[in-house]
């Protein structure tokens, strides 16, 4: 009977994780070039997603409420794959952000996005290497490796912890192009600096892309 009240206990914590991760995801469609995800930051509408999810143009941003915005372009880092949108929209409800600098080797994580086009989608998988990768402008960044399994459409949606203290919360943003291979994630450190050092920026609208943020 322990086992059987242990799982369910794990069943409904589980549910509870992926409940609060859905809330702050977002869809991002770029015209004809397909879908990426991305997590609302701020309340106040600012969305993080991948440099390479809003490369190709024209945006529309779809809310967990049902609601399409089109979004302005506050900044952008290609070295990265980060980029940061704002939507005209209030009270939104923002992701919980973990310090990825206090993650082990082993712990449990979620990604989530919307795979090939099917919404709010989760892997799970763990931490299993903590390091960096060189950059295509030669520099370094922190990333997270896990064998959660990615495909395009989980591009700048959110790896969550999935137990702990910090169970639901952002500790990163997948993306598929740095690090060589799939499951890696831009740690949330690093993308928390992104964002202080460029959310009072003025929205640029889509067709006039910023200098990346350095």
């Amino acid at each position: 009977m322990s086992t059987i009240t242990n799982l369910g206990a794990l069943d409904d914590a589980m549910q509870a994780v992926a409940q609060q991760a859905l809330r702050s995801l977002v869809m991002v469609q770029s015209g004809h070039h397909g879908v990426g995800a991305g997590i609302i930051w701020q309340r106040d509408g600012l969305i993080v997603t991948n440099y390479h999810v809003v490369s190709q143009g024209r945006l529309r941003v779809i809310l967990p409420d049902g609601r399409e915005l089109s979004p302005g372009l506050v900044a952008q880092r290609p070295a990265y794959d980060l980029a940061l949108l704002r939507v005209e929209a209030a009270e939104l409800p923002a992701a919980a952000i973990a310090d990825a600098r206090l993650l082990r080797v082993g712990q449990l994580v979620l990604a989530v996005g919307h795979p090939w086009g099917q919404r709010n989608m989760f892997t799970m998988g763990i931490i299993s290497g903590l390091g960096s990768a060189r950059t295509q402008d030669d520099s370094q960044v922190d990333i997270l490796r896990t064998d959660a399994r990615l495909a395009p459409g989980n591009s700048g949606g959110p790896l969550v912890s999935a137990g702990g203290a910090n169970a639901g919360a952002v500790i990163g943003v997948n993306t598929m192009l740095i690090g060589g291979d799939l499951g890696v994630a831009i740690p949330s450190h690093v993308v928390s600096e992104f964002v202080a050092q460029a959310k009072d920026s003025v929205p640029f609208p889509f067709g006039r892309l910023k200098s990346a943020v350095h």
